[in-house]
């Protein structure tokens, strides 16, 4: 899929996701075999940039190209001038929120609850495109509730103002995250729309992605919940679009080596005391799959260091390496 002078290859993208798409994830992920790795949001309220958390959702060192960066906010100019400034910083792409449904973001009128202002919507949009340097893309819900579903209508406004790309999941932001995919919606907005579609909700498997794409028509799909604890899965769709078999899954060795690789990365990123905590719910993801995982959990979250973290870790999966190789 193409989004201006960027081929991305696979047509498989991390969706952004607060407190989960930062960079030591996102490195780990275009590793693994994502084409396109999204930030977490960045408020367009530059006055908000003095915070570390800011500072850090800024830093895109070592990451690969291109670097999408995604803005939230509801006035045009503060939105327009975030996204120079994120070009500045790095950005390649700059992405808008327009489908985030947490209270705290909607509450301020941003986020999926853009959605019910279809000439703000307009104005945003066309302020970003003007300003910004770079191509620029958009993500939405299907609308704001089950009867006020505008997605194809916000879909047009966005081709109309330049966005060279949008990216739908198929809930409303009254759904949340709950309830079945409306994947017929999807494929409703890909047909309203010349630019390319990107299909998002639920896509978990890799017959899950061959089946939304096939249902949809999206030109690309968009992975969040699926990829925490278990980021290989860009590889494993990617292989399995490519050839109709599944890849075989990951050794417990080899998800070892990605997990404390993961680790590592977070405690440089963020420091060793921030690091440790923020690593915690990635562990907790991690080790879901095995009966062991309450047991190691409930460990894990009293270390309070990195070499302690790390070392029960090592021995978590070094325990169910030997199993696996006793059951082999």
């Amino acid at each position: 899929m193409q989004i201006g002078p960027y081929l991305l290859d696979p047509p498989i993208f991390l969706a952004p996701m607060a407190g989960v798409s930062d960079q030591p994830f996102r490195r780990l992920c275009r590793r693994l075999g994502a084409g396109l790795a999204v930030s977490e949001m960045v408020s367009a309220d530059i006055r908000l940039w003095d915070s570390r958390k800011t500072r850090l959702r800024l830093d895109h060192a070592g990451e690969p190209t291109p670097r999408s960066v995604q803005i939230v906010g509801t006035d045009p100019q503060a939105m327009a001038e975030a996204a120079r400034l994120n070009v500045a910083h790095g950005a390649q792409i700059i992405d808008i929120n327009m489908g985030c449904p947490a209270k705290k973001v909607c509450g301020t009128l941003a986020g999926a609850a853009l959605l019910r202002d279809e000439p703000l919507v307009g104005r945003i949009l066309e302020a970003v495109v003007n300003a910004a340097t770079v191509p620029v893309t958009l993500k939405i819900r299907t609308g704001w509730n089950l009867h006020q579903r505008n997605g194809a209508a916000i879909a047009r406004i966005a081709e109309q103002s330049g966005v060279q790309a949008l990216a739908v999941h198929g809930r409303t932001r009254a759904c949340g995250y709950q309830g079945p995919v409306d994947y017929a919606s999807i494929s409703a907005i890909k047909q309203a729309v010349t630019i390319p579609v990107i299909a998002n909700g639920d896509i978990d498997s890799p017959e899950k992605a061959r089946w939304v794409l096939d249902q949809t028509g999206a030109d690309a799909i968009m992975i969040g919940r699926g990829a925490r604890g278990w980021p290989w899965i860009f590889r494993e769709i990617a292989y399995y679009l490519a050839t109709g078999h599944r890849l075989a899954p990951p050794t417990v060795a080899e998800i070892s080596h990605w997990v404390i690789t993961h680790l590592d990365a977070l405690h440089t990123f963020y420091g060793e005391r921030a690091g440790v905590r923020i690593a915690r719910k990635h562990l907790g993801w991690y080790s879901r799959a095995w009966a062991e995982g309450d047991a190691f959990r409930a460990r894990i979250n009293t270390a309070e260091h990195g070499r302690e973290q790390l070392l029960l870790t090592r021995d978590f999966f070094t325990h169910l390496a030997n199993k696996e190789r006793l059951a082999a």
